[in-house]
């Protein structure tokens, strides 16, 4: 099968050696010109996945309409605040792609200002195309290193098309599970970020097991009760895309959400953590798209509110936590 994948941060560039370990066509397309000629030569991104050679079958590209002419899985590995731009430059360029059936996003976070999730924004700028979202416990090393995964592809049409893909994303040690509950996929990809963000101010704060795990525990509670309150199924928040992914980002130290919080658990300014991060920290804007589209639907999310007001009002990690630990006691 032909993919192309925009954007060649970690994630893509460790999904592209996945695709042609497989034997797939891979054109890995970077955002910037320079980083292309980088990778093209050197066969190895070193901005975002040093030390991983990138086999000689993968393509890497720059001008989308040739890609595109013979793509039939368009995967967009770009932060979320950057899709609605990576759609609009696919939308300029699709003239020709005739063989193209399904458009992937690997992001994980909402749209500020209008709070749509990846697959709705690629729905809105594309809406000829289905639309999907692949999302799971997933380390990009990991993944590209071989090692035991499993995902889920979400997608607005289960069709044929839609097992073929599954298939051919698949294979020794890569399983993919398909599900029609887009928003539960996308809502648990999303929620993740911001219960690791907290987690790793507990981290940071030196803890311990005890309160990671009631925090964990009392995160996935929160991320079914904020999921079914907006449409998603409950059942989903329990699978790889909800507990899985909130597991894996929650205690792995590869965790960009995780270790930011960590430092800021450490006494660190998240304006500092920000402007020295080379990567994106998809947690720190989806806490306040969520913080919003909370308040408007009236959902009760006090862990979100908590590290909201860490991120965005000041608050000291360590006075979120006691404000957590002296709320009104309750059944389980």
């Amino acid at each position: 099968m032909n993919f192309a994948i925009i954007g060649a941060g970690a994630w893509g560039t460790a999904f592209a050696i996945h695709l042609s370990r497989l034997g797939h066509t891979v054109t890995l397309v970077p955002r910037r010109f320079e980083q292309a000629l980088a990778i093209a030569s050197n066969r190895e991104n070193a901005d975002y996945l040093p030390g991983l050679k990138l086999p000689l079958s993968i393509q890497i590209g720059h001008e989308l309409a040739p890609i595109l002419m013979e793509a039939e899985v368009v995967l967009l590995a770009c932060p979320s605040q950057a899709l609605r731009e990576t759609c609009e430059r696919l939308k300029a360029n699709l003239g020709l792609a005739t063989q193209l059936k399904l458009i992937v996003s690997l992001a994980k976070g909402l749209e500020l200002g209008t709070h749509l999730r990846p697959s709705e924004v690629i729905a809105a700028v594309l809406p000829n195309y289905t639309a999907g979202s692949l999302t799971g416990p997933t380390n990009a090393a990991e993944v590209a290193k071989g090692r035991p995964s499993a995902m889920v592809l979400a997608a607005t049409k289960a069709d044929a098309f839609l097992a073929e893909v599954q298939a051919a994303l698949s294979g020794p040690t890569l399983r993919v599970y398909t599900s029609d509950d887009v928003a539960g996929a996308e809502f648990g990809g999303c929620l993740k970020n911001i219960y690791a963000i907290a987690a790793g101010c507990c981290d940071g704060l030196k803890l311990g097991d005890n309160a990671k795990a009631a925090l964990l525990t009392r995160a996935l509670a929160e991320m079914v009760r904020v999921g079914a309150a907006l449409g998603a199924k409950a059942d989903t928040f329990y699978g790889l895309s909800g507990f899985g992914d909130l597991v894996a980002t929650c205690t792995g130290a590869w965790s960009r959400n995780r270790t930011f919080g960590q430092h800021l658990g450490e006494g660190a300014k998240a304006a500092d953590l920000l402007a020295a991060s080379k990567s994106v920290v998809e947690g720190y804007r989806t806490t306040e798209s969520f913080a919003g589209l909370c308040k408007e639907r009236g959902i009760d999310a006090p862990i979100l509110a908590e590290t909201y007001r860490i991120l965005y009002e000041g608050r000291a990690p360590a006075s979120a936590l006691a404000a957590l630990m002296t709320r009104e006691l309750k059944r389980e």
